[in-house]
């Protein structure tokens, strides 16, 4: 599955093309390297997404088939690290 569709089925990012976007902006990250939207994702895998004010890591253990039901959705990953970013004012 690509990864911008496991963002999306999985809820890490809400919308598909929000999830691209992420990936074009340089915010997504697979085992350690810089990840594109259609980078195939399997289990074992760990993703980091770099959001505004916070950092998400997690690990994926199921790739799912077709849509996924809301509370299925939660069983596809596992939180490795939530950590949220300070922000510096001038």
């Amino acid at each position: 599955m690509r990864l911008d569709q496991f963002l999306s089925h999985s809820r890490l990012i809400k919308r598909r093309s929000q999830a691209k976007l992420a990936c074009d902006n340089d915010t997504v990250f697979v085992d350690g390297y810089l990840a594109k939207a259609s980078k195939e994702i399997r289990p074992g895998q760990k993703i980091k997404i770099e959001f505004t004010h916070k950092t998400l890591e997690v690990e994926v253990l199921e790739i799912p088939r077709g849509s996924v039901r809301k509370d299925k959705a939660l069983s596809l990953y596992r939180i490795l690290r939530d950590e949220k970013k300070t922000v510096e004012l001038d």
